[in-house]
């Protein structure tokens, strides 16, 4: 059992049992076990946390954007979904990468949203350029014990065009100029990833059991608000479990055990069996929450999340009267039946966000919640995709940063001359505490965000 001492001592507050070690959601009573948060925050405060979703193929550009008026930020169809936390929202228009629009490639040079350097044309050496997710995390990483978290629901195609490797449409997160950061697209593998060693989870106990008498323990080391936070703290864990479970026996079932299939041929994962729930619904909604859980535990600072690889084949045919891949809806071609399609698909994502920043507005961190606390980027790396049009993207930034942005606004950037996407990447670094003259094609930071 850990001591009050091993909690006092401890950089973070971890409940640990054989092999397991389950991170704890931020607590009012972690000064008195001299916590730390990081060079972001105060040691009163929680840390500062910074998310990228990214969702492939572009929007419907008819129904995508916000207008300020005097009674408040107004949004457009696809992104009402918003609407409950629309005063934590800056919707950004006319910021651009203006790389992606030299040379041959509809798709391919348009993958650096977050480096805005060029794309390589090769189908062998790739190069892109070290992403501003992988700076923080080289730069913040030994507060937490993951430096990130990257993740996705489709593995990467192999095929060429225009000179350039399809592998570019798989990845958006780069750890150097030249190598893609591991996205983890098996929900078991990700939640094993919060645990000091997932490979020692038994399959047939919950992580919670391992960690019981520890839990008891804490709870009488407490205050009576943060005993019931962690009781919904755990109830959380405990919940993502039994949906990983459930979700891996109705796929079992539904293919007669063939369903989950190792994510690599060689067993470089400790998990190797684990695989992907047929439920596209449940899989997405899963890697969001693990995301979340994994802000909350502090298990990492940063994340990444691929809703959908760029040229995406997946079918939101849940939907209704969904005919065809993203991929192949974003070339509506004008006809109403199809931009109705894609423009359902575009809001179905968005949803996904507003739920996302819902659940983390729900969680209480002190003085602000999780949302408060974090920096949320929701992008694209096209504006219509029927054009392959990269001379604006759609861009968001959700969360309070920790008190330094203010939201309920929409920010007009397509009349500057410097509208440069990098310039949004450097604000958000600094306010992570990461402090660079330059980065990408870009050497000032936005200074309207706050």
């Amino acid at each position: 059992m850990t001591s009050s001492k091993q909690f006092r001592s401890s950089r973070r507050l971890f409940l640990r049992n054989t092999g397991i070690a389950l991170g704890l959601p931020w607590l009012e009573s972690m000064n008195a076990f001299g916590s730390t948060v990081g060079k972001a925050a105060s040691a009163n405060e929680a840390p500062r946390r910074f998310a990228t979703l990214f969702m492939g193929n572009g929007v419907n550009p008819y129904h995508w954007g916000a207008t300020n008026t005097d009674q408040g930020m107004e949004l457009m169809k696809t992104l009402s979904p918003l609407e409950p936390v629309k005063d934590r929202l800056l919707v950004m228009k006319g910021l651009w990468n203006p790389t992606t629009v030299k040379g041959p490639g509809g798709h391919y040079p348009k993958m650096n949203v977050l480096s805005g350097l060029t794309v390589k044309q090769t189908t062998t050496d790739v190069q892109v350029g070290t992403t501003m997710d992988q700076v923080m995390a080289q730069q913040l990483g030994h507060h937490t014990p993951m430096p990130s978290i990257v993740l996705g629901t489709e593995p990467p195609r192999y095929s060429t065009d225009s000179g350039f490797t399809s592998l570019y449409s798989a990845y958006i997160s780069w750890s150097s100029p030249t190598t893609p950061a591991p996205k983890e697209i098996y929900p078991q593998q990700a939640f094993d990833q919060l645990f000091d060693d997932g490979s020692k989870r038994r399959r047939d106990k919950s992580v919670l059991d391992l960690v019981l008498s520890d839990a008891a323990s804490l709870r009488g080391k407490v205050s009576s608000r943060d005993a019931q936070k962690l009781d919904e703290y755990f109830t959380s864990v405990r919940e993502l479990e039994q949906r990983i479970e459930r979700a891996e026996k109705q796929s079992q079932k539904e293919t007669g055990g063939q369903g989950w299939q190792p994510s690599v041929k060689k067993p470089t994962f400790s998990r190797p069996e684990a695989g992907i729930p047929n439920d596209v619904r449940e899989h997405l909604k899963l890697q969001l929450d693990i995301m979340v859980l994994a802000f909350q535990m502090d298990r990492t600072r940063i994340a990444t999340m691929m809703l959908n690889n760029d040229l995406s084949g997946m079918n939101l045919g849940f939907l209704g009267n969904i005919k065809g891949g993203i991929h192949e809806l974003s070339h509506h071609a004008g006809n109403a039946e199809r931009l109705d399609m894609y423009q359902r698909v575009n809001q179905y994502h968005i949803q996904l966000l507003s739920e996302t920043l819902q659940k983390m507005d729900q969680t209480d961190e002190g003085e602000r919640s999780l949302l408060d606390n974090s920096m949320i980027l929701f992008c694209s790396s096209l504006w219509d995709g029927n054009a392959h049009d990269s001379r604006q993207l759609p861009v968001l930034l959700a969360g309070g940063g920790g008190g330094t942005i203010k939201g309920g606004r929409m920010l007009d950037y397509s009349k500057q001359e410097n509208r440069k996407l990098c310039r949004l990447h450097l604000a958000v670094m600094e306010r992570m505490g990461v402090k660079t003259n330059q980065f990408g094609d870009a050497s000032s930071a936005l200074s309207d965000l706050g």
